[in-house]
């Protein structure tokens, strides 16, 4: 793969892993509400995610998913209901966007959970799969290594930029929600923000015409 393929690439994806979308407005409001650490974690679970819809796209699932109306209406109400579960978490807390902060032998567990909440938050938006569909097969090219084989690499490229930026916007809200957390009562009021992010975004994913 050259670099007058591989630059084109980075660049975009990175312009597109920083466009404002469900995933990094997610993990803005985990960092601000929950911390860095739950931030950078749920951000490493959105990174996972794409690592699926790779694997979907390349195995054909993303084509009959796009080919299907019935298929699409299903995955967008289970990520709009997704997204309105974590805002229901986050509204019945007590500061804590749903979860206590873990001590030590909670911590493993803890982290889990935020995990596999940005994991289930970007493998249930059906927006993420076509957006692999149509975006992966742009840079492959006939020759050299196969073009399976390209473009599994150019997913596991995607999700590798996609760890390293979200995991940076999670410490850094993390770090900015530490610092309104340090002002008395401001804590609960942080988790009614993501919450209502939270409510925003799923009815953005519920109504979002789809194209096809």
């Amino acid at each position: 793969m050259s670099a007058g393929q591989l630059l084109p690439f980075f660049l975009i994806s990175v312009l597109c892993i920083l466009a404002p979308g469900p995933d990094n407005l997610s993990v803005v409001s985990y960092g601000i509400s929950q911390g860095r650490r739950a931030g950078m974690l749920f951000g490493a679970g959105c990174a996972s995610g794409c690592l699926l819809h790779t694997f979907w796209a390349f195995i054909g699932l993303s084509a009959i998913i796009a080919a299907s109306v019935a298929a699409l209406t299903a995955l967008k109400i289970a990520g709009a209901l997704y997204l309105f579960y974590l805002a229901f978490q986050a509204f019945r807390s007590g500061g804590l966007a749903g979860l206590k902060q873990p001590d030590a032998s909670a911590s493993l567990r803890a982290g889990s959970i935020y995990f596999r909440r940005g994991f289930l938050a970007n493998a249930l938006n059906p927006k993420v799969a076509l957006f692999f569909l149509a975006f992966l097969p742009q840079f492959t090219r006939a020759g050299g290594i196969s073009v399976p084989a390209q473009f599994l690499a150019l997913g596991f490229c995607f999700a590798m930029l996609t760890l390293v930026i979200f995991t940076a916007i999670g410490a850094f809200s993390g770090a900015v929600g530490e610092f309104l957390r340090g002002h008395s009562g401001l804590g609960v009021w942080l988790d009614r923000l993501a919450g209502t992010a939270f409510v925003l975004l799923g009815f953005r994913l519920l109504f979002a015409e789809s194209r096809r």
